[in-house]
């Protein structure tokens, strides 16, 4: 599975719907939506259509109008919304449950590395069915509480910004703040 840009601009925009609304303000305009993430408007027009005719955004027009979720935080599931907009999860056709391929393997049954990505398959969908933008939102208010602000204050040098630190991820920020 690889998340497209299509995908990532989705989940980012969702995210920063569910803090807006958490925060009181439910309709942001989707020129200010763009700005601030930082996403070309017409792509993020596109992928909007995408999420509103899914159920998982509205719109609202007018001087005061824009976007806004349509539906709790709650409710929605990041592999859902993954799902929807980029497809499978599988990283390989044969290995997927919903859009199976068959392989060129000659013995399907018994092979090791479609048996490997099916346990990769089953890891990404379980971690993505299992949070719903509900605690990604969370986690993101809380980082950004800690920290001021969800943006670096220092511009990433070439090398850090090839750099993934795990202590950065999710599930280590939900950890962080679950009480023990």
């Amino acid at each position: 599975m690889r998340l497209t840009k299509r995908g990532e601009y989705a989940l980012r925009t969702l995210i920063r719907l569910g803090v807006a609304a958490k925060k009181g303000t439910d309709v942001i305009s989707v020129a200010t939506l763009a700005e601030n993430e930082k996403l070309p408007y017409k792509f993020l027009e596109n992928i909007l259509a995408e999420l509103r005719v899914a159920g998982y955004v509205e719109s609202r027009r007018g001087k005061m109008g824009g976007v806004m979720l349509a539906q709790p935080a709650k409710s929605i599931k990041m592999g859902d919304v993954v799902r929807l907009i980029d497809g499978k999860l599988a990283p390989i056709g044969c290995a997927s449950e919903t859009d199976y391929e068959r392989c060129t393997c000659p013995d399907e049954a018994h092979c090791g590395l479609r048996m490997l990505m099916i346990d990769v398959r089953n890891a990404i969908a379980n971690i993505l069915d299992r949070y719903t933008l509900d605690h990604v939102v969370e986690v993101t208010m809380r980082k950004e509480e800690r920290k001021g602000t969800c943006k670096p204050k220092v511009k990433p040098t070439p090398a850090s910004a090839r750099h993934a630190d795990p202590a950065d991820g999710f599930l280590a920020a939900l950890l962080e703040i679950q009480p023990h």
